[in-house]
This record gives structure tokens, sequence and C-alpha cells, in this order.
């Protein structure tokens, strides 16, 4: 491999790595050669990736943390500090949607339950925010680092049905903008912080809406791919690729910024 791209021997902390998208950045992170402390606050999906990621060969360490805790994030960090030595990489994946923060077709925002609002949010902005206040401070002591975060298609433009989704996404893409320039400037150019907005991959949290119960599309899957150029969904590991990217030498110039992978959905106006 060009060590330009290269990640072997950088120390990742990912969070949500029991989920879809955490476990193939994980796998991915280990079969690149990278150390990998995982995160998540389900014991036993953590459990079963720890497991996978060993047998893989990767060096692993596994953590219950809740990224809403931020003194649960710095127990962790400082044990990643005394096992690694340093934290290269964070990979801010947990977060999400969820069903009681998803309007049905015919429902409207003022009758969903309020308090799925500040689920939503909470989760996505504080579950970003909170693990980079922590993790920051690592990278500004010791010079270097490379956070990403996961904005989305949201962010872009209007989806319907998944309000505090949107807003919690857009606030992310303009928290990686914010911290990128907070970082660059406060600490040097070796610690960048970027994003990833990820365009519609079929997944735990999105299937109901996406697929009909016999394995068909629902008109929702049939709107978003009249507006995908590539006319398909995504597959989760095509993301690795990108982040692998941003978090190698190759992206040395590259801070602040909210990059696509969307088979080109951001890009056409479905016309």
């Amino acid at each position: 491999m060009n060590e330009m791209f290269s990640i072997a021997g950088k120390v990742a902390v990912i969070t949500g790595a029991g989920g879809v998208l955490g476990g193939s950045m994980s796998r991915h992170f280990v079969s690149q050669g990278a150390k990998v402390a995982v995160l998540d606050i389900r014991q036993e999906q953590l459990d079963s990736r720890v497991k996978e990621l060993e047998a893989l060969g990767g060096d692993v360490m596994g953590f219950n943390c809740n990224v809403l805790d931020i003194e649960a994030i710095e127990r962790t960090a400082e044990a990643v500090l005394e096992r690694f030595g340093k934290v290269d990489i964070l990979l801010n994946i947990a977060g999400g949607n969820m069903p009681g923060a998803t309007l049905e077709p015919d429902q409207p925002f003022f009758k969903m339950g309020i308090e799925f609002w500040d689920k939503v949010t909470d989760l996505n902005i504080n579950g970003t925010v909170y693990p980079s206040y922590v993790f920051s401070r690592v990278m500004a002591e010791q010079g270097s680092g490379c956070i990403i975060n996961i904005s989305s298609m949201a962010a872009y433009s209007a989806i319907t049905r998944v309000p505090g989704y949107s807003v919690a996404k857009t606030g992310i893409s303009s928290f990686t903008q914010w911290l990128a320039a907070e970082m660059a400037l406060k600490f040097g150019d070796k610690i960048r912080v970027n994003a990833l907005a990820p365009g519609f991959f079929i997944g735990d949290q999105n299937r109901r809406v996406l697929i009909n119960p016999d394995g068909s599309l629902t008109e929702r899957s049939r709107k978003v791919l009249a507006k995908t150029p590539m006319k398909r969904f995504g597959d989760i590991n095509e993301l690795n690729g990108t982040v692998q990217f941003l978090c190698s030498d190759a992206a040395s110039f590259i801070t602040g910024a909210v990059i696509p992978v969307d088979g080109g959905f951001s890009c056409f106006s479905g016309v």
C-alpha cells in the first residue's frame, strides 16, 4: 500500500462500534493495521464486536461507555492512553434515528412525542460533541490527531418525517466546521476535523421505512432512488475508503470538510 494512505499503527477510538456502521469501520481499521478501541453502551454487542475483531488479529480494547457521560469518556480516554500511549483518530459513529422520532406518513410534527425529539438530538449532537470534547484535549496535548463525524443527506436539504435527526445532523456539520477551525487556529495544522455525509444505506434503523415486509421497495425508497444518479443504495463498506483517506497523511490539508458519499444524491435535482 502507498504509505501516504496508510493508517497502520495508528490508534483509533470508535464510538457506536456495536452497530452496523461502527462495526464495518472497526473491521476495516483492524484490517489496515490500526489499533482500535471500540465503544458501545450495549454490552452484548460490544462483547461480540471485540471477539470478532480479535479473531481478525486486531489489537483491540472494548469499553462499555455512554457517549453522553463525560466522566465515562474521560475514564475511557485514560485507559486507552495507558495501553496505547496515544490517540490518533476519533470516529464519532454513535448516533442515528429512532422509531418514535420518525413521523408516520400522515402524522404531523406537532403530534410527535417531544421526548423523542430530545432523545434523538441529544444522542446525535451531544453524542458527537462530548467525545470530541474529551479527545480533542488529548490531541491538543500530543500535537496531532484526526476526528471524523457523521453528518447526513438530511443536512443538505429537507427530508420528510425525520425532524429531530435532520436538525441534529445539520448541527454536526456546523460543529465539524467550527471545531476544525478551532483546533487548527489554536493547536496547529496537525489536528484535523472532518465529516462524512452518507447517502442512503439500508440498515437496522431505516429498514422499516425503505423495505416492505415482502422485501419490495417502499414508496420512500423509490423516491430516494429517483434522486440518486447511481440508481442504487450504498453498501455500508463503501464508506470505509473515504474515512481511511481522511485519517491518512494523504488528507493532510483537508479540514472542516463534510464529504458526501451518496451516489450523487446531493448533487442531483431529480430532473
